[in-house]
């Protein structure tokens, strides 16, 4: 019934927006502007400084995976996406939402969409996107609060100006899932069009009763009001169930070996859901010559609910038994996300100057629940392989909170002729949460308020126009409420926030007009820093000051014209500071990617891909009892034929050789297994 209302709204706005005329709509173009791309390069973004910036022209390292390398890549979730960015690991996120480390900082909630906060905890999907962007560094300047390592950021598909066109998609993989998704846009007047994206899935993996349903749709409306203002308004409703699966269990520090398929929980138990509903508006326009403003508002309403039935420690031997553990967590988020910026270009004698006044506001009102589960056997037994049966009657946590801050920033790129520029600013953001922890007796109210102030400073040297040399100092917080605000105890209550400091030097060189190489070295400091303890991962340990230092390569776009390249290599090392037999969670020494896509015939192309992960501890390593997943290669292919102008056929095959790997982890006793060889058909159209 809401989707059907909010449906119903959209489109009595439709007539409404679309009376506005200019005579330059004849052309194909966003009427909300996100970026240009060329296959798989990206030129601009207008998340990495809030400005409509080059990337060349932004000092510090971003990555972004385009649509064209989106559908290569058959990629269907964000972990498919970020297997591919080095300098990203993907966590295993407990099976029921995306999860990230990022230059060795583990995060749930720093994602993005068009530059929105979108922190809830849920799987994201693909279908409505036209690129992701992958930002390093913690830049509280531009993300405000988190963002220790970077953020990725989603960016939608929007309305097209003068065409109407359908897209269609159909794919199938060997496992058994399959998905349908549709892609319309449809011009309204001259200055006004519609777009509407939506996808059905089935899914499926390799692993043992697991399966699953996803619905989406976007509709969205966009309008030139009159010449230099646009409006946009999308709505997106969700509706995701799905088995949830924690993976296997560890046995002498290593993940147990012969079980890639073995499910352990209970079938039928482990399952999540969500709804939600997500209601963006936006406004742009240009207040005169040189000065322009627009503002976003968000809307997110979020019911998730997921049951977990999981491997609690390490297995007793190869055959014997595995301890389990389950709990139920339902929670309720609705979050108001207000964005407005004002960008000003002028010029001070021979200085040029962008300037960015911006506010943020936000309200997000949480309840989380907690149940744990009693088992009839709490061990799993490798031999007999017999599913457990489990009710839920104790209460472990009940809390309710809302968070409240506002942010003011202001940021001046600055032009000194055409071979130096600088970005600089400053940011205060007030953090405040109040809640209740309905688990205690008596009911025990928390609340803490935090402000800081996070500067941003940015040194570009251009010896050539093609060139950019750069340094950059950043920092960012993280208030101890973590990542979801579930609670605070009293001794966090007087805790300052996590702080991230990040030095990065780098080059970006766009070698040829589509094709783009970048370098970054960094220094991240964390302090005050925070771990889930690698014995009991339901507790938080303070570790005190770690330290990641890193390099990261990439190269992007065309090196012929029938050849295009998506490679990246990353090395880091995540250490507490000053005592290096500590190291972070989920922090290869080494990865490197590479996607080719080579053009064969006019008609015919072919893909091959390769990525590479050296060995990485599943949680901190504390003791020599941590457990390590070992280094992996993977090797996947595709084919791509059209055929006609308006319909293609595309195969992919993930892990070519059948490679026996663990990708990523929760803790030191849930760790993921890589999936064998298969193969994923897809028919698209488009008219």
């Amino acid at each position: 019934m809401r989707l059907l209302l909010a449906s119903t709204a959209l489109l009595i706005v439709l007539p409404a927006v679309a009376v506005a005329e200019d005579p330059a709509a004849d052309q194909l173009s966003p009427i909300i502007v996100t970026g240009e791309t060329r296959g798989y390069v990206a030129l601009n973004s207008v998340t990495a400084t809030k400005t409509d910036t080059p990337l060349i022209d932004v000092p510090q390292s971003v990555n972004v995976i385009t649509r064209q390398q989106l559908d290569d890549q058959a990629a269907y979730s964000l972990s498919d996406v970020l297997r591919y960015v080095p300098g990203v690991t993907v966590g295993q996120g407990e099976g029921n939402r995306d999860q990230i480390t990022l230059r060795g900082q583990n995060t749930t909630a720093d994602f993005f969409l068009d530059g929105v906060r979108d922190d809830v905890q849920y799987y994201r999907g693909l279908y409505n996107l036209e690129r992701v962007e992958v930002l390093k560094g913690p830049y509280a300047l531009i993300f405000g609060r988190g963002g220790g390592g970077g953020i990725v950021n989603r960016v939608q598909k929007t309305p097209q100006a003068g065409e109407m066109f359908f897209g269609s998609r159909l794919s199938a993989n060997s496992f058994g899932a399959w998905d349908l998704s549709a892609d319309l846009n449809a011009p309204l007047g001259e200055a006004a069009a519609f777009r509407l994206n939506a996808v059905y899935e089935e899914l499926g993996n390799h692993r043992d009763f697991y399966e699953g349903q996803r619905f989406a749709v976007n509709p969205y409306v966009a309008a030139e009001l009159a010449p230099g203002w646009s409006a946009g308004l999308s709505y997106e409703y969700i509706d995701d169930d799905r088995s949830t699966d924690r993976g296997v269990p560890s046995l002498n520090g290593r993940p147990i070996e012969g079980y890639r398929e073995q499910f352990f929980g209970v079938p039928g138990v482990n399952r999540t859901t969500l709804e939600a509903h997500i209601l963006k508006a936006r406004l742009d326009g240009e207040l005169a010559q040189g000065l322009n403003w627009s503002t976003t508002a968000l809307w997110g309403d979020f019911d998730k609910v997921y049951t977990n039935v999981f491997p609690n420690g390490a297995a007793t031997s190869q055959t014997g038994t595995v301890p389990l553990a389950a709990y139920t967590d339902p929670t309720t988020r609705e979050n108001i996300l207000i964005q407005s910026n004002l960008v000003w270009e002028t010029t001070t004698g021979p200085l040029a100057h962008k300037i960015l006044f911006g506010l943020e506001y936000g309200d997000q009102t949480s309840a989380n629940s907690r149940r744990n589960g009693v088992l009839s056997n709490p061990t799993f037994s490798l031999t007999s392989r017999v599913f457990p049966t489990v009710t839920f009657p104790t209460l472990a946590r009940q809390t309710e909170s809302t968070v409240e801050t506002v942010s003011a920033y202001v940021q001046d790129q600055i032009s000194l002729g055409d071979r130096f520029d600088i970005v600089a600013g400053l940011r205060f953001d007030r953090f405040d949460i109040t809640g209740v922890d309905l688990f205690a007796t008596p009911d025990r109210p928390f609340s803490r308020t935090d402000e800081k102030v996070s500067p941003r400073l940015g040194l570009i040297f251009k010896p050539v126009p093609d060139l950019s040399l750069y340094a950059s100092y950043s920092r960012s917080f993280l208030p101890r409420s973590g990542d979801q605000f579930l609670s605070l105890t009293t001794v966090q209550e007087n805790l300052e926030p996590e702080r991230f400091t990040n030095h990065e030097i780098g080059l970006k060189w766009q070698a040829q007009p589509n094709l783009i190489v970048t370098a970054a070295l960094f220094q991240l400091d964390r302090t005050n820093a925070t771990t889930p303890d690698p014995n009991n991962p339901t507790l938080t340990i303070n570790v005190g000051e770690t330290r990641t230092t890193g390099l990261e390569l990439a190269a992007t776009g065309n090196i012929t014209d029938k050849w295009q390249v998506s490679a990246g290599y990353a090395w880091q090392d995540g250490v507490l500071k000053g005592n290096d037999f500590i190291r972070l969670a989920q922090v290869p020494e080494q990865q490197f990617s590479l996607w080719n896509r080579f053009e064969v015939t006019p008609r015919l192309g072919l893909g091959l891909g390769v990525t590479h992960q050296s060995d990485q501890f599943a949680a901190i390593r504390t003791s020599s009892a941590a457990t390590r997943l070992p280094g992996f290669t993977r090797v996947d292919a595709a084919a791509f034929y059209e055929v006609s102008d308006r319909v293609e056929v595309q195969l992919n095959i993930e892990n070519l050789f059948d490679a026996d790997y663990f990708p990523d982890a929760h803790n030191n006793a849930n760790i993921s297994t890589g999936a064998p060889l298969n193969a994923r058909l897809t028919v698209s159209t488009r008219f």
